[in-house]
C-alpha cells in the first residue's frame, strides 16, 4: 500500500474528487490548509478574505497560500493510475499547480471489524 498526499489548490478539489470516484478511488482525507513555496501570491484567484495580519506578507499579497492537502492510501498497483489522474486535473501549467508525495504504508487497520491490510482499504 502507498499513501499519496496531494497539495492542489482549492478551486481544483471537486474535479479531483469526482475523477478520483470514477476510478473508484472515493476514499479520501482533505484539508484546508495554508502554506508556502515559490509561488508568492495567487491574487484574483483567492475567494475569501484572509483577517488574519501573519498571513499576509503586503497588502494584496500573502505570505501563505490557501491550498488543499489530500490524503489517499491505495494499493501498490493504482499509484501510477492515482498520481497521472490527479496531475491532470490540476495542471494549468501555471506556478501553484500542487505537489505529490508517495509514500509508504506498513499497516492498515479498520477500527470497525479489525480488518487489515488491503481488506481495511477497499
Amino acid at each position: 500500500m502507498k499513501e499519496i498526499i496531494a497539495i492542489i489548490r482549492p478551486s481544483m478539489i471537486n474535479k479531483t474528487k469526482e475523477v478520483l470516484d470514477v476510478l473508484g478511488h472515493p476514499a479520501l482525507t482533505a484539508l484546508s490548509v495554508f502554506g508556502r513555496g515559490k509561488q508568492k501570491s495567487i491574487l484574483n484567484e483567492v475567494k475569501t478574505v484572509i483577517d488574519n495580519q501573519e498571513l499576509q506578507k503586503q497588502p494584496g499579497q500573502m505570505d501563505y497560500i490557501p491550498k488543499r492537502l489530500l490524503f489517499i492510501v491505495v494499493p501498490d498497483e493504482d499509484v501510477s493510475l492515482i498520481v497521472e489522474a490527479i496531475m491532470k486535473v490540476n495542471s494549468t501549467g501555471n506556478i501553484g499547480d500542487g505537489k505529490i508525495f508517495v509514500c509508504p504504508i506498513e499497516d492498515s487497520i479498520r477500527v470497525r471489524n479489525k480488518d487489515r491490510g488491503l481488506k481495511s482499504i477497499v
